[in-house]
């Protein structure tokens, strides 16, 4: 009895170890969670103020025109087993909201309906590669219009993360994603040719 008793054990350990295995194998149809492991004070001073402070802006959903947008990411420590990172989640919106939500609290008004200037985007990159390390990209082409339609303003915005991590984990995925968005909208904020373009509409 003992002996069927010991064998059930180690035969569930053996399962649940292997649904454990199946489970971390490959990350597919992850969640984005945003989840920032730093703030915009500490990428450096910023003079959130003039036009800044007091035009509306309205920023639309931005267009994704990567040629894959489900897959965020990639594990290369393995030169032969190269495995991916994919999501469920709307990058789109994921980005655009946490873009805007990342502008408010710094100081800007942003507006659902009428507004001085409209600004619309281009997803070109969204993408961490882990391989000792975690480092992501984010690259948006930006056009701002004020509120005769006209173009003020385009530029591309990007944003960088790095960060050490265990292997292949979804929440080290998360913050670097969450970083490069924080860190894209630090570099809106602090473009000189968006500031002058709000200053002069």
């Amino acid at each position: 009895m003992g002996h069927r008793i010991l064998a059930g054990g180690f035969f569930a350990c053996l399962l649940l170890s292997g649904a454990a295995f199946a489970r971390d194998d490959v990350l597919q149809n992850v969640p984005l969670k945003w989840s920032p492991t730093s703030t915009l004070a500490e990428m450096g001073p910023l003079d959130v103020s003039g036009a800044l402070l007091t035009t509306k802006i309205h920023v639309d959903v931005f267009t994704d025109v990567r040629q894959n947008p489900t897959l965020v990411a990639e594990n290369h420590e393995k030169t032969d087993k190269v495995r991916p990172v994919t999501t469920s989640s709307d990058v789109a919106a994921f980005l655009t909201d946490h873009l805007k939500e990342t502008l408010q609290h710094a100081g800007l008004t942003i507006v659902d309906g009428a507004a001085d200037v409209s600004i619309t985007g281009e997803i070109r990159q969204f993408f961490v590669t882990e391989t000792s390390m975690y480092r992501g990209e984010v690259s948006v082409l930006l056009h701002a219009k004020n509120s005769a339609g006209k173009e003020i303003w385009t530029g591309v915005i990007g944003g960088a993360a790095e960060r050490f991590g265990r292997s292949y984990r979804l929440d080290n995925y998360q913050e670097t994603m969450s970083d490069m968005v924080l860190q894209a909208a630090y570099n809106l904020l602090a473009s000189a040719g968006f500031r002058e373009a709000l200053q002069k509409r």
